[in-house]
């Protein structure tokens, strides 16, 4: 089954946000992070609050909160009961369409206020470097040897990016593996160090320290093209030497949205602020500096092209869902 991301095509009348007139903070603000500390959504908003600081983009500080019990549920509501806080700014991955599909949570992402896309994330088969497989199809055909269940494969959460990835896998490959959930990308990470789990399909960020340190290595990326990195990472290859899945007769394609949203009863002023200085953060030196190291592809969008893009994203997380039979009934 081929999972294709929502084509960039549709940032069509991509626009910077006019400059807010009548807003700004006044005092701290919260940047929830619906996931466990260590993940690729914590880095990345830790990032952001460095840049924040660094460049004077916002007079107060941001402070990061990881909330990411129930799956991300926890951040994901406060932030909808916070109506009128402008102090609190989520950060969103998909988990905005999988927990409403996977557990009927009450909650919609027409129930927030839309700030900003930033960036899509890719998803990669990673084994453990211990072991013998080399390529893609090495592991998947000693899974497919192996009684059914018999290998793990570990992620974040249950019933969400990293699970539907897993499903995908298993029908395009014939194989079954048992998903193991955690709380974050970190900690599926340091269980395959461990060899607790077989695999993860983990962010470029989740695992990259682990791959630079000799301990894991990547099969395949689950996107329709190879990463557009070509500085070497470790041991003289880059993230563009990675092949996709579907290059490896796996026809499974994923990519995550990374963006922001407040709480609703918010005004288009207070959003405009936060628009306007994500706009400054992905114009910095150390934000290019960022995506190329975790292999992110910058993508900006605010308005009307922003808000399209989540119509479409979640028709799309729900159809693949209902697909890996990942929907609730």
């Amino acid at each position: 089954m081929a999972l294709a991301a929502v084509p960039l095509a549709m940032a069509v009348g991509l626009a910077t946000p006019a400059a807010a007139a009548g807003w700004e903070p006044t005092r701290n603000v919260e940047v929830i992070v619906p996931a466990g500390a260590g993940g690729a959504s914590d880095q990345m908003a830790r990032m952001i609050q460095h840049i924040v600081l660094e460049h004077k983009l916002m007079k107060p500080s941001m402070l990061v909160v990881n909330e990411g019990g129930a799956s991300g549920a926890e951040g994901i509501m406060d932030t909808k009961a916070s109506k009128g806080d402008p102090y609190k700014l989520m950060v969103a991955f998909s988990a905005i369409y999988t927990l409403p599909i996977a557990v009927k949570l009450p909650f919609n992402w027409r129930d927030l206020n839309p700030v900003a896309m930033i960036a899509q994330d890719e998803f990669l088969l990673w084994v453990n470097s211990a072991t013998p497989y080399k390529t893609a199809k090495e592991y998947l055909d000693a899974v497919k040897a192996a009684p059914s269940g018999k290998f793990k494969m570990g992620g974040t959460g249950a019933k969400r990016e990293d699970q539907i990835v897993t499903e995908a896998l298993d029908k395009a490959a014939g194989v079954r593996f048992t998903y193991v959930p955690y709380k974050s990308g970190g900690e599926a990470a340091t269980q395959l160090v461990g060899k607790h789990i077989d695999s993860n399909v983990n962010n470029p960020s989740e695992n990259i320290a682990q791959w630079r340190g000799g301990a894991l290595r990547p099969l395949c990326v689950f996107s329709e093209h190879r990463m557009v990195y070509n500085d070497v990472v470790t041991n003289g290859i880059s993230w563009h030497d990675i092949p996709t899945c579907k290059e490896a007769g796996y026809d499974v394609q994923y990519q995550m949205l990374r963006a922001f949203f407040l709480p609703p009863d918010t005004t288009k002023e207070q959003a405009d602020f936060y628009a306007n200085m994500l706009k400054k953060v992905v114009e910095t030196p150390e934000w290019k500096a960022y995506v190329t190291k975790q292999a992110l592809h910058s993508d900006y969008r605010t308005g009307k092209a922003f808000t399209d893009f989540l119509t479409q994203d979640e028709a799309y997380h729900k159809k693949v869902m209902e697909e890996a039979g990942l929907a609730a009934k």
